[in-house]
């Protein structure tokens, strides 16, 4: 299953309801939201700097992490960034693939 890192910055909202309701309520509203999506949460942690929290989800495909994201966004309380990861092996293979691709001046 694919797997995607999920970068939250809470907004003044967001920051209101992580007070009130604490963390263990967020990360369990994530795990929920993932797993109606047919997915799960690998890990969740509260960070300083430009995130405050960091996840990384196992999501079925890129139409999912594309749902999670846009209904996260859409309530207001964060904005957030969803990358996809990929593993070593991952990486090997696609550096074995042959393709026409020739570089500018070459």
């Amino acid at each position: 299953m694919p797997k995607y890192l999920l970068e939250v910055s809470y907004t003044a909202q967001g920051a209101q309801g992580l007070l009130k309701d604490g963390g263990t309520k967020r990360r369990a509203a994530a795990e929920a939201a993932a797993k109606s999506l047919g997915g799960s949460v690998e890990t969740f942690y509260f960070s300083f700097g430009s995130n405050d929290a960091i996840v990384i989800a196992d999501l079925p495909d890129h139409a999912a992490a594309a749902a999670l994201s846009v209904n996260v966004g859409a309530s207001g309380a964060l904005r957030g960034k969803t990358t996809v990861l990929f593993t070593v092996e991952e990486m090997d293979a696609a550096c074995k693939r042959p393709i026409g691709y020739r570089a500018p001046g070459a």
